[in-house]
């Protein structure tokens, strides 16, 4: 069941164009079907929270550029908390910005921030374990993340350290954070893997309104007085001018650095429930339903032969036929067809950078 107190914040703002040609800068890849499932992967998002958080608690944060793409995809979310960055300032300022927002209207309010362009595959499983963490946050004055299960030495995620040796007294499924640890070379990926205590950093947070602002005010003091000022301007006429005016004034840094790694009352959630962040065309592909030879296709119009652990997206109205491909991307959208070897995708990300 869904609890009034219980609010939710899309961060939405990036603008990456790794499943060019589908994304591009002016549709980055939250706002498409990447699924092939009729819902982009910002709607999907939405959907895991539908019997958590009501509609009217629904925040979401995004660039000023794509305000309106969002109005489009969430129309049942208020457009007034559609909240629009003048520029791009990293985790921190935008959970800064809609956390005061919140504080305003609800003080009492329990928070999940979520990316919007990640995946889950177990949505029940996924929404027993953001329950059990707001009843956690309601009752504490602890920040919790999300520490997904590792399956595979992965350098493309952060990882986040457990103190596995005694859960909290409130719940056992949480414990402290030891350490939060960057993106790893292989190696070292392949250390965390065997040991059990290690977990992807998923990027979703749960806390109480009034623990992040607070903690915002003890290790953020520049950013939060910036927002701390702007109080009287929220829900008015006059926000968008004062946050266009004052949000570039903010430090450019993640909430990881700025408040995850620093403050001491910091706890994680192990789960598992089929989650990836979809930052590759291959995590598409491991993420995906396969055909007997290792294939994912989405879309309706396709025939492969002799075709292996290929990726193909081809959801427009045309006839595919693929013969003799391992290991590919095979991707249309618009009259542009990318083919390209699953293995060397990242000369996708610089090519489109360049267009």
């Amino acid at each position: 069941m869904t609890t009034s107190k219980n609010h939710l914040v899309i961060m939405a703002g990036g603008v990456g164009s790794r499943f060019w040609p589908m994304s591009t800068a002016e549709r980055p890849k939250q706002f498409i079907d990447v699924l092939g499932v009729g819902r982009t992967l910002l709607q999907l998002t939405y959907d895991r929270f539908r019997d958590i958080c009501p509609p009217e608690n629904i925040w979401v944060v995004t660039n000023a550029r794509y305000t309106e793409i969002v109005r489009q995809q969430l129309p049942e979310a208020p457009v007034e908390h559609i909240l629009s960055e003048p520029c791009r300032r990293n985790t921190a300022p935008c959970i800064a910005y809609v956390s005061w927002r919140i504080k305003k209207q609800d003080p009492k309010a329990n928070v999940v921030v979520t990316p919007s362009d990640h995946i889950v595959t177990n949505n029940s499983e996924f929404q027993r374990v953001i329950r059990t963490c707001l009843v956690f946050t309601s009752e504490t004055d602890a920040i919790v993340t999300l520490g997904m299960k590792a399956t595979r030495p992965e350098t493309g995620y952060g990882y986040i350290q457990a103190d596995l040796t005694a859960s909290s007294a409130r719940n056992k499924e949480i414990f402290r954070v030891d350490s939060f640890r960057e993106k790893p070379d292989a190696e070292t990926a392949a250390k965390y893997i065997r040991n059990k205590s290690y977990f992807w950093n998923a990027g979703i947070f749960i806390w109480s309104v009034s623990t992040i602002v607070n903690a915002f005010r003890v290790y953020v003091p520049a950013m939060a007085k910036i927002f701390e000022n702007l109080t009287p301007y929220y829900g008015t006429e006059e926000e968008q001018v004062q946050i266009d005016q004052r949000y570039p004034e903010c430090e450019s840094i993640s909430v990881d650095y700025a408040i995850m790694e620093r403050a001491s009352e910091i706890f994680v959630c192990p789960a598992d429930f089929g989650w990836s962040d979809l930052g590759t065309w291959g995590s598409l592909l491991a993420q995906s339903p396969k055909d007997l030879y290792g294939n994912s296709k989405i879309g309706q119009n396709i025939s492969l032969f002799d075709t292996h652990n290929c990726i193909i997206h081809t959801t427009e109205e045309r006839k595919v036929v693929i013969q003799g491909l391992d290991g590919f991307i095979v991707a249309e959208k618009d009259g542009t067809l990318l083919i390209c070897k699953l293995n060397e995708e990242q000369k996708i990300k610089q090519f489109a950078e360049e267009q």
